[in-house]
């Protein structure tokens, strides 16, 4: 799922750079995420926290189970709720 729609990251990308050990503003610098209108900065910062703390890089075995546990936190964050788009859904 985009998570950055200025430039078109996903949750799969920020999580990937996190779960190799990047923080939130290597991550920023490294893929421009919430360099822009800034709304995706709680998303991107909550997939990074989620994986950076709860799936270090040997403990991806499942990454189908990290991907909807990434998508439930994304939908349930206020950034998510927020967006004039979700309202109209």
């Amino acid at each position: 799922m985009i998570v950055c729609v200025c430039r078109r990251v996903s949750d799969r990308e920020i999580a990937r750079h996190a779960t190799a050990g990047m923080s939130f503003d290597e991550i920023q610098f490294e893929l421009g995420v919430a360099t822009q209108c800034g709304r995706c900065e709680d998303c991107a910062r909550a997939v990074v926290a989620q994986c950076g703390v709860s799936f270090p890089v040997a403990a991806l075995h499942n990454e189908t189970t990290q991907t909807i546990q990434l998508a439930k936190s994304i939908v349930e964050s206020k950034a998510w709720n927020s967006s004039p788009h979700s309202l109209a859904a």
